[in-house]
Protein backbone atom coordinates (compact mmCIF):
# COMPACT_ATOMS: atom_id res chain seq x y z
CA UNK A 1 0.00 0.00 0.00
CA UNK A 2 0.81 3.57 -0.71
CA UNK A 3 -0.30 4.86 1.80
CA UNK A 4 -0.52 4.62 5.58
CA UNK A 5 -2.67 2.15 7.61
CA UNK A 6 -4.59 3.35 9.93
CA UNK A 7 -5.14 1.91 13.26
CA UNK A 8 -7.44 2.69 16.24
CA UNK A 9 -6.02 1.35 19.29
CA UNK A 10 -8.81 -0.13 21.72
CA UNK A 11 -7.41 -1.31 25.39
CA UNK A 12 -8.65 -0.56 29.06
CA UNK A 13 -5.43 -0.90 30.57
CA UNK A 14 -3.47 2.63 29.62
CA UNK A 15 -0.03 0.66 29.27
CA UNK A 16 -0.49 -1.36 26.81
CA UNK A 17 -2.47 0.95 24.54
CA UNK A 18 0.51 3.26 24.87
CA UNK A 19 2.63 0.27 23.80
CA UNK A 20 0.69 -0.75 20.90
CA UNK A 21 0.41 2.61 19.61
CA UNK A 22 4.58 2.92 20.19
CA UNK A 23 5.36 -0.16 18.11
CA UNK A 24 2.81 0.97 15.64
CA UNK A 25 4.10 4.28 14.95
CA UNK A 26 7.45 2.59 14.87
CA UNK A 27 6.68 1.51 11.25
CA UNK A 28 6.35 3.39 8.32
CA UNK A 29 3.57 2.48 6.61
CA UNK A 30 1.55 2.41 9.94
CA UNK A 31 -0.17 5.04 11.82
CA UNK A 32 -1.94 5.32 15.37
CA UNK A 33 -5.46 7.49 13.92
CA UNK A 34 -6.44 7.49 17.65
CA UNK A 35 -7.02 5.58 20.95
CA UNK A 36 -9.80 3.83 23.19
CA UNK A 37 -10.36 2.43 26.62
CA UNK A 38 -13.64 0.66 26.05
CA UNK A 39 -15.81 -0.60 23.36
CA UNK A 40 -18.48 2.46 23.21
CA UNK A 41 -15.46 5.24 23.22
CA UNK A 42 -14.57 2.54 20.29
CA UNK A 43 -17.44 2.72 18.50
CA UNK A 44 -17.71 6.33 18.59
CA UNK A 45 -13.81 6.83 17.87
CA UNK A 46 -14.54 4.34 14.84
CA UNK A 47 -17.12 6.33 12.99
CA UNK A 48 -15.05 9.30 13.80
CA UNK A 49 -11.98 8.57 12.69
CA UNK A 50 -12.96 6.20 9.69
CA UNK A 51 -9.79 3.88 10.55
CA UNK A 52 -8.28 1.06 8.59
CA UNK A 53 -7.89 -1.53 11.35
CA UNK A 54 -9.13 -1.61 14.86
CA UNK A 55 -7.33 -3.28 17.56
CA UNK A 56 -9.69 -4.51 19.54
CA UNK A 57 -9.53 -5.58 23.22
CA UNK A 58 -12.02 -8.48 24.15
CA UNK A 59 -12.34 -8.19 27.73
CA UNK A 60 -13.01 -4.19 28.91
CA UNK A 61 -15.04 -3.36 31.83
CA UNK A 62 -18.78 -1.59 30.60
CA UNK A 63 -18.50 -2.05 27.22
CA UNK A 64 -16.24 -5.21 25.96
CA UNK A 65 -14.59 -6.22 22.57
CA UNK A 66 -17.99 -8.18 21.75
CA UNK A 67 -20.28 -5.08 22.19
CA UNK A 68 -18.25 -2.97 20.39
CA UNK A 69 -17.54 -5.00 17.42
CA UNK A 70 -21.44 -6.11 17.22
CA UNK A 71 -22.11 -2.37 17.05
CA UNK A 72 -20.06 -1.67 14.28
CA UNK A 73 -21.80 -4.46 12.22
CA UNK A 74 -25.32 -3.33 13.03
CA UNK A 75 -23.84 0.56 12.06
CA UNK A 76 -22.21 -0.93 8.74
CA UNK A 77 -19.23 0.39 9.93
CA UNK A 78 -17.47 -2.50 9.50
CA UNK A 79 -16.38 -4.78 6.40
CA UNK A 80 -14.56 -4.29 3.05
CA UNK A 81 -14.05 -0.76 2.30
CA UNK A 82 -14.74 0.05 5.84
CA UNK A 83 -12.58 -1.23 8.96
CA UNK A 84 -10.87 -3.97 9.95
CA UNK A 85 -11.51 -5.70 13.59
CA UNK A 86 -8.81 -7.70 14.85
CA UNK A 87 -9.03 -8.88 18.48
CA UNK A 88 -6.82 -8.62 20.94
CA UNK A 89 -6.75 -11.33 23.54
CA UNK A 90 -4.59 -12.63 26.56
CA UNK A 91 -5.33 -16.33 25.73
CA UNK A 92 -5.34 -18.28 22.03
CA UNK A 93 -8.31 -20.25 24.00
CA UNK A 94 -10.12 -17.19 24.86
CA UNK A 95 -14.35 -18.44 25.09
CA UNK A 96 -15.44 -15.88 22.73
CA UNK A 97 -12.82 -16.45 19.58
CA UNK A 98 -15.94 -18.18 18.08
CA UNK A 99 -18.69 -15.54 18.65
CA UNK A 100 -15.90 -12.79 17.69
CA UNK A 101 -15.16 -13.99 13.96
CA UNK A 102 -18.68 -14.83 13.49
CA UNK A 103 -19.60 -11.40 14.30
CA UNK A 104 -17.01 -10.33 11.79
CA UNK A 105 -13.82 -9.90 13.27
CA UNK A 106 -10.97 -10.19 10.60
CA UNK A 107 -8.83 -12.25 13.33
CA UNK A 108 -7.25 -12.50 16.72
CA UNK A 109 -3.44 -11.43 18.19
CA UNK A 110 -2.45 -12.84 21.31
CA UNK A 111 -0.99 -9.66 23.58
CA UNK A 112 2.13 -11.79 23.88
CA UNK A 113 3.13 -11.19 20.21
CA UNK A 114 6.13 -10.25 19.12
CA UNK A 115 6.77 -6.89 16.83
CA UNK A 116 6.59 -8.49 13.75
CA UNK A 117 3.28 -10.85 14.38
CA UNK A 118 1.50 -7.25 15.50
CA UNK A 119 2.58 -5.73 12.31
CA UNK A 120 2.18 -8.36 10.20
CA UNK A 121 -1.42 -8.62 11.61
CA UNK A 122 -2.61 -5.24 11.83
CA UNK A 123 -1.32 -5.52 7.49
CA UNK A 124 -2.94 -8.54 6.69
CA UNK A 125 -6.15 -7.32 8.36
CA UNK A 126 -5.84 -4.28 5.99
CA UNK A 127 -5.51 -6.10 3.05
CA UNK A 128 -8.55 -7.88 4.07
CA UNK A 129 -6.95 -11.32 5.21
CA UNK A 130 -7.23 -12.97 8.20
CA UNK A 131 -4.61 -12.60 10.83
CA UNK A 132 -4.79 -15.34 12.80
CA UNK A 133 -2.57 -17.13 15.51
CA UNK A 134 -1.71 -20.69 14.92
CA UNK A 135 -3.40 -22.02 17.70
CA UNK A 136 -6.92 -20.27 16.87
CA UNK A 137 -6.46 -21.03 12.80
CA UNK A 138 -5.83 -24.83 13.78
CA UNK A 139 -9.14 -24.63 15.85
CA UNK A 140 -11.01 -23.26 12.60
CA UNK A 141 -9.74 -25.96 10.06
CA UNK A 142 -10.06 -29.05 12.76
CA UNK A 143 -13.74 -27.73 13.21
CA UNK A 144 -13.96 -26.49 16.28
CA UNK A 145 -16.16 -23.24 15.14
CA UNK A 146 -19.25 -26.34 14.43
CA UNK A 147 -20.02 -28.75 16.54
CA UNK A 148 -21.67 -30.25 13.59
CA UNK A 149 -25.14 -28.83 14.53
CA UNK A 150 -28.11 -28.16 11.76
CA UNK A 151 -27.20 -24.89 10.30
CA UNK A 152 -29.63 -22.51 11.16
CA UNK A 153 -32.20 -20.89 8.33
CA UNK A 154 -30.54 -17.71 8.72
CA UNK A 155 -27.41 -18.80 7.61
CA UNK A 156 -28.75 -21.29 4.83
CA UNK A 157 -30.42 -18.09 3.46
CA UNK A 158 -27.33 -16.49 3.11
CA UNK A 159 -26.16 -19.05 0.71
CA UNK A 160 -29.17 -18.64 -1.48
CA UNK A 161 -27.98 -16.08 -4.00
CA UNK A 162 -24.29 -17.71 -4.51
CA UNK A 163 -23.73 -19.20 -7.29
CA UNK A 164 -22.35 -22.69 -7.42
CA UNK A 165 -18.47 -21.30 -8.12
CA UNK A 166 -18.88 -19.14 -5.38
CA UNK A 167 -20.32 -21.96 -3.32
CA UNK A 168 -16.97 -23.93 -3.96
CA UNK A 169 -14.77 -20.72 -3.17
CA UNK A 170 -16.65 -20.01 0.28
CA UNK A 171 -16.00 -24.44 0.81
CA UNK A 172 -12.34 -23.48 0.24
CA UNK A 173 -12.46 -20.28 2.19
CA UNK A 174 -14.00 -22.63 5.21
CA UNK A 175 -11.38 -24.74 4.70
CA UNK A 176 -8.22 -22.41 5.48
CA UNK A 177 -7.03 -22.20 2.06
CA UNK A 178 -5.44 -18.63 0.72
CA UNK A 179 -6.56 -17.13 -2.55
CA UNK A 180 -3.03 -18.52 -4.12
CA UNK A 181 -4.17 -21.79 -3.03
CA UNK A 182 -7.96 -21.81 -4.26
CA UNK A 183 -6.75 -20.59 -7.36
CA UNK A 184 -4.48 -23.71 -7.95
CA UNK A 185 -7.40 -26.09 -6.84
CA UNK A 186 -9.90 -24.49 -9.10
CA UNK A 187 -7.29 -23.86 -11.96
CA UNK A 188 -8.60 -20.38 -12.42
CA UNK A 189 -6.31 -17.54 -12.33
CA UNK A 190 -5.68 -15.38 -9.13
CA UNK A 191 -7.96 -12.06 -10.57
CA UNK A 192 -10.73 -14.49 -10.93
CA UNK A 193 -10.76 -16.06 -7.47
CA UNK A 194 -10.39 -12.52 -5.95
CA UNK A 195 -13.61 -11.47 -7.95
CA UNK A 196 -15.55 -14.68 -6.59
CA UNK A 197 -14.58 -14.02 -2.62
CA UNK A 198 -15.69 -10.50 -2.87
CA UNK A 199 -18.77 -11.71 -4.62
CA UNK A 200 -19.00 -14.59 -2.13
CA UNK A 201 -18.34 -12.10 1.02
CA UNK A 202 -20.89 -9.51 -0.33
CA UNK A 203 -24.05 -11.70 -1.24
CA UNK A 204 -23.74 -13.59 2.40
CA UNK A 205 -22.46 -10.63 4.42
CA UNK A 206 -19.84 -11.75 5.53
CA UNK A 207 -17.65 -8.77 6.78
CA UNK A 208 -14.50 -10.98 6.62
CA UNK A 209 -12.70 -14.11 5.19
CA UNK A 210 -12.68 -15.31 9.00
CA UNK A 211 -16.55 -15.09 9.41
CA UNK A 212 -17.46 -16.47 6.15
CA UNK A 213 -15.19 -19.67 7.41
CA UNK A 214 -17.09 -20.06 10.18
CA UNK A 215 -20.28 -19.82 8.18
CA UNK A 216 -18.77 -22.55 5.40
CA UNK A 217 -18.50 -24.85 8.57
CA UNK A 218 -21.72 -24.48 9.75
CA UNK A 219 -23.16 -25.03 6.57
CA UNK A 220 -21.31 -26.66 3.79
CA UNK A 221 -19.34 -29.27 6.15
Amino acid sequence: MSEQISVLVVDDEPVIRAGLSAILASQADLAVAGTANDGEEAVDACARLRPDVLLLDIRMPRRDGLWALAELGRRGLLGPGRSRALMLTTFDLDEYVDDALAAGASGFLLKNSSYEELTGAVRAAAAGHSALSPGVTRRIIEGHLSSRRRPSDQELARLEDLTERERDVLRLVGGGLSNAEIADRLVVSLHTVKTHVSRMLMKTGCHSRAQAAVLARNTLS
